[in-house]
């Protein structure tokens, strides 16, 4: 059976023109641990970017160092699935070498034609892109479900547990707040650059009844 590890990837500092200015934020990958091997779940932040360093403060973990702690070698992943391209998910690609990375075309091409992410951390030698387009199935029980909104790529990870259905979803929903309706809590809606599909791929999530929730920038998850 399917199982999940939780994968903290680091933590950045809200700059003072964002919401929760001054307030700590986290990243948080996954690992699925499957039959035939691991998908990892996003790979959080890159580092040495000066920009983004200004402006973020980020304090990334090196993901082989991450997953060496979780007992999983990088040796093992058999696919990486980003639930997006910006760089605090997607971060330490260009290290992912010969493994295929899932992305979904609206996301490729938003990366690589605006200033969506930083294209040095995503790509190198090595790195394999395989482009999926809506839903698809990854491994026995481990689907990936497109779910646009916070960006035009936006996808997250069902997958079938011992415990029932559980999903991953990114940055579809921010926080475990806003799934349950919490009007005080960290949202991802109001931001929303197309806030119609944010609330299409969110109505999608819940239609699937899930008996879990996990999120890529909340520790906490929602059980039914």
């Amino acid at each position: 059976m399917n199982v999940i590890v939780p994968l903290e990837m680091g933590t950045f500092t809200f700059p003072d023109d964002e919401p929760w200015p001054g307030e700590e934020g986290v990243v948080v990958a996954y690992a699925v641990r499957h039959p035939g091997g691991i998908v990892l779940f996003d790979t959080g932040f890159g580092s040495g970017d000066p920009d983004l360093d200004a402006r973020y403060h980020p304090v990334p973990r090196p993901m082989a160092e991450v997953l060496a702690v979780a007992g999983i070698a990088l040796e093992a992943v058999t696919t990486v699935v980003n639930c997006h391209l910006h760089a605090d998910h997607a971060g330490q690609n260009a290290g992912v070498i010969g493994i295929p990375i899932l992305v979904q075309p609206a996301e490729w091409e938003v990366a690589h034609t605006t200033d969506h992410t930083i294209l040095d951390w995503i790509e190198g030698p090595g790195v394999r892109y395989e482009h999926i387009a809506g839903d698809h199935d990854v491994a026995p029980g481990i689907r990936v479900i497109a779910t646009p909104g916070h960006t035009p790529g936006h996808q997250s990870l069902a997958v079938e547990t011992a415990e029932g259905l559980t999903l991953l979803v990114g940055q579809a929903v921010y926080s475990m707040g806003e799934w349950i309706g919490d009007p005080s809590a960290r949202e991802g809606r109001s931001g929303a650059p197309d806030q119609a599909a944010y609330d299409r791929s969110v109505a999608k999530l819940r239609g699937l009844a899930p008996a879990r929730v996990r999120f890529a920038h909340d520790r906490l998850d929602w059980r039914a």
